[in-house]
């Protein structure tokens, strides 16, 4: 499905909020982006990514305060002694009073590296911001196609268990008959049992990726929904009709029936083919040479880690100019009482003064040089990764595209031989092992199936998470705009 962000913004507007807080109701049904904007509102991660990039606005404002004077002001009291003649003394308790207003008038673009370094580390924090929606975008994606991949699986099992039910009923009757061994009979109630387990290993599985997908969601104790198709996944609900007539005392077919006397059986549909309308559509639009290009021009972390890289050069410069002095300017006021007469000064003063360690220095200015080459590295090693995993990831997706019809053809082709195996049992013609094999044949095709469209889906979102697609730059650029919007009431 083509994920129209435009819709997901951080308001879930279709989703009903109830009285606990969470933003589901009993029995709602989701769709992805239901659950991408219940996951982006909820994130405890992007919530803490997001004062992150908040307080680098901050450091950004706090380094250009210095361009701004510091006020300094003090107030105290001196005593005073004094002798006269002979042995009296004279004591009393001055009061004084210092007012200084300070500012940097040049520290050779120390204040400038500064700023400079908090803007960028600014605009790193809002890639880092970024990237992590994109990772929580991924993780419900992956969360959701697995409850679709879940959800088939169930069905598929069902109708296992319906298949082998009227299989055993039927082998059940011609026991009774004569017409079959008690072999065929124990291996139907043995394939039976199988199934079931089957069955419910799959309801299982589906129940936990339901708690994971609510997980991805951050959504603890979430009430029972349900999630709909995506044009990636649209398999349909086929469910399989079995009629079984004139067999007496029907009953669970966990116990063993009664006898059966005079048993026919009617067959009408035993097949499930609940992928049957399944059908590719928004193929990926990239290729790989695109794709690779993209990445390269679109990653938030690639961005972040550049950004980070010219932080760290203004960090280098920052400390290259701790060799050069300051010059500063003052204006103070101070007033004294003494005993004689009460004091006032005023007072203006140019300064210049310099607190070097040059070995210290030198170290700081080394280090500051090796981080930038560290950053270098991890840029250079990001973009190798990039490549190799766009590439590996690229190559499955397109392989799973074609994989995937021809797995069609195969549940198609494994059906009929299920259907003529199940006819010459019927007539006489066939043996069980033969029906059963057919049937094995059938069942591990559909999961094959299901497996491979799961595959598919995850590939795809993994490729879109890989080169930060378009849709997802969308997806930020909407929510740029709700913030606005929110600061703007």
């Amino acid at each position: 499905m083509m994920l129209t962000l435009s819709t997901c913004v951080y308001a879930v507007e279709e989703v009903s909020l109830v009285n606990d807080g969470l933003p589901i109701s009993e029995g709602a049904s989701l769709t992805l982006e239901d659950c991408i904007n219940i996951a982006l509102k909820r994130s405890p991660i992007l919530k803490n990514m997001r004062n992150n990039w908040e307080m680098a606005k901050h450091n950004i404002s706090i380094a250009k305060a210095e361009y701004f004077p510091t006020l300094s002001a003090g107030a105290g009291y001196n005593q005073d002694w004094s002798r006269t003649r002979g042995t009296t003394i004279n004591s009393r308790t001055l009061p004084s009073v210092d007012v200084r207003l300070k500012e940097r008038i040049w520290n050779f673009g120390k204040t400038n590296a500064s700023i400079r370094m908090e803007k960028f580390y600014k605009i790193a924090a809002e890639h880092d911001f970024n990237q992590e929606v994109i990772n929580t975008i991924y993780n419900v994606k992956v969360k959701y196609y697995a409850v679709l991949a879940a959800e088939a699986a169930v069905e598929i099992e069902e109708a296992n268990v319906k298949i082998n039910e009227r299989n055993y009923q039927r082998t059940k009757a011609y026991f009774e008959e004569g017409i079959r061994s008690k072999i065929d009979l124990v291996n139907a109630e043995v394939y039976l049992s199988d199934s079931k387990i089957s069955s419910i290993k799959a309801k299982n599985d589906y129940k936990n990726s339901m708690l994971a997908l609510g997980n991805a969601m951050f959504i603890a104790n979430a009430p029972n929904f349900s999630i709909k198709r995506t044009d990636t996944f649209n398999f349909e609900h086929n469910y399989l009709p079995v009629s079984l007539i004139k067999i007496a005392n029907y009953q669970d077919v966990s116990k063993l029936p009664p006898d059966v006397f005079n048993a026919t059986l009617t067959k009408e549909e035993k097949k499930v083919e609940m992928l049957k309308d399944y059908v590719f559509k928004n193929r990926f639009p990239l290729s790989l040479e695109d794709s690779i290009k993209c990445a390269y021009e679109n990653r938030y972390d690639l961005k972040s880690l550049e950004a980070t890289k010219e932080a760290m050069k203004q960090a280098l410069l920052y400390t290259k100019r701790e060799y050069y002095p300051e010059i500063t300017g003052s204006v103070g006021y101070g007033y004294m009482n003494n005993r004689y007469l009460n004091n006032n000064s005023f007072d203006i003063a140019v300064d210049i003064s310099s607190s070097l360690n040059p070995i210290q220095t030198k170290h700081k200015i080394d280090n500051a040089k090796l981080q930038v080459n560290m950053v270098q590295n991890d840029i250079e090693e990001l973009k190798q990764n990039m490549y190799f995993d766009i590439q590996k990831t690229y190559v499955d997706m397109i392989s799973l595209e074609e994989q995937i019809p021809l797995n069609a053809i195969k549940v198609r082709q494994t059906l009929e031989n299920l259907e003529l195996a199940d006819g010459r049992y019927e007539v006489g013609l066939g043996d069980f092992i033969e029906v059963q094999d057919a049937k094995v044949n059938y069942n591990n095709a559909q999961r094959t199936y299901v497996k491979n469209i799961f595959q598919y889906n995850v590939s795809r979102a993994t490729m879109e998470k890989e080169i930060a697609s378009e849709e997802i730059k969308l997806k930020l650029e909407e929510d740029k705009k709700d913030r606005k919007n929110k600061k703007g009431r």
